[in-house]
């Protein structure tokens, strides 16, 4: 099952080409629904499509033109026309979204693990091809190096904390379900301050909690790999960083306290604490800094250079670490880049986590709006005063570790 909205005709052409080769050599055949909005899209699947495949009947092509009303809307849509080939639980369903290349064997690899009933989903490696600025290349070339290491520690527990929109395989009688369908199509929670909350992005999170919470095992694969071809979404690269982070964190933060409510007897206490370090990190990746701002400003200032020479030994230590899991060095600049990336995620988080009905996809028109009330001007006041709140008590709790105060 792909997705395709607004993707470059030549990254459509090669991922549409990696997708009939893998179906080509999917052992019994294979049905590939194509979800696209423009008919273009459409044009170039099929005529790839008929010069891969030619007369071959092992795979079966169905394009889906729809509305462009959201992501969740075309998966669901496409879930169902899946659910009328009555696949059985010898099936697995691969989703891709239309920007990846899946690997040409992804079914004989992946296929396998599902012989064990308590399996439902799977993910794997990811590779990323970026042809602009140099540095968002490498800050997601160390994001994947860094998502390498955690996947491999989290599967050894059953389950990971994410299914990766990018690609990830599925039992299929499970994906078409129709409780799996609609939590997919109108997922949603009810906050106690912000109300109901309806969400827009992050249908990978609501496809792993349906697993999640109905018990299913969920593993990766580290020596499988797909290929990302990623564009930046804005001209710099802070403001790129800083877009993604915040969709990304939006989409974990919303997910994280219903999956923490199902408990470490339920999920497993290694998965529970990894859902909890999600909120704890936040606060603790802080402390470091505003000790260090506190103690520059009330006691003495040349402990910035020290502290500076601190994160970089230890960043480049720790960079040494994750390149063991995909061999090779690495560039100098992933050290700062890592600290870029653990400072800049938790200031993104603790923000976040009181803005969870603040939502926007970084490439399709889909965002959350209302007429300004005051209602909307008061939820989003309380919010900024108890980030301000919660920030001013972490600072006050530092100051007395260090004993500033």
């Amino acid at each position: 099952m792909v997705t395709t909205y607004k993707i470059e005709a030549s990254i459509t052409t090669r991922v549409y080409r990696s997708i009939f080769l893998a179906a080509a050599r999917s052992e019994g055949g294979a049905t590939i629904v194509a979800s696209v909005v423009d008919e273009a899209d459409s044009r170039i699947i099929q005529d790839l499509f008929e010069r891969l495949q030619g007369g071959s009947g092992s795979v079966k092509l169905i394009v889906d033109r729809i509305p462009g009303t959201g992501k969740r809307d075309a998966i669901a849509r496409s879930l169902r026309l899946i659910g009328r080939e009555a696949p059985s639980r010898r099936d697995v369903l691969i989703f891709v979204d239309g920007d990846s290349c899946v690997p040409v064997d992804i079914v004989a690899r992946a296929a396998p693990f599902f012989t064990n009933p308590r399996v439902g989903a799977l993910t794997t490696d990811e590779g990323v091809e970026i042809p602009d600025d140099p540095l968002f290349r490498n800050w997601f070339n160390l994001r994947f190096m860094q998502r390498q290491a955690m996947m491999s520690s989290m599967a050894l527990g059953g389950r990971v904390l994410t299914l990766t929109g990018r690609m990830s395989v599925v039992r299929a009688d499970l994906a078409t379900d129709p409780s799996f369908i609609q939590q997919v199509q109108y997922d949603r929670i009810d906050h106690w301050r912000l109300g109901e909350i309806r969400f827009l992005t992050g249908d990978d999170k609501s496809t792993w909690f349906w697993l999640l919470s109905r018990g299913y095992h969920m593993t990766y694969l580290p020596d499988v790999s797909s290929i990302s071809m990623e564009t930046q979404p804005l001209d710099g690269f802070c403001e790129s960083a800083f877009v993604l982070m915040r969709r990304w964190f939006g989409n974990m933060m919303r997910t994280n306290a219903r999956a923490l409510s199902l408990g470490p007897g339920r999920i497993g206490a290694f998965t529970w604490w990894s859902i909890l370090d999600q909120r704890l990190s936040i606060w603790t990746t802080l402390a470091g800094p505003i000790a260090v701002l506190a103690t520059a400003f009330f006691i003495d200032p040349l402990v910035i250079p020290a502290y500076c020479a601190w994160v970089m030994f230890t960043r480049y230590v720790f960079c040494a670490v994750l390149s063991l899991f995909r061999g090779g060095g690495f560039p100098i600049i992933y050290p700062p880049l890592l600290y870029f990336s653990q400072i800049s995620a938790a200031a993104i988080k603790s923000g976040v986590i009181f803005r969870l009905d603040r939502q926007k996809w970084t490439r399709q028109a889909t965002k959350q709006t209302a007429p300004v009330s005051a209602a909307i001007w008061l939820r989003h006041a309380t919010s900024t005063g108890m980030q301000a709140l919660a920030l001013g008590w972490l600072a006050l709790g530092v100051f007395v570790m260090t004993d500033i105060l």
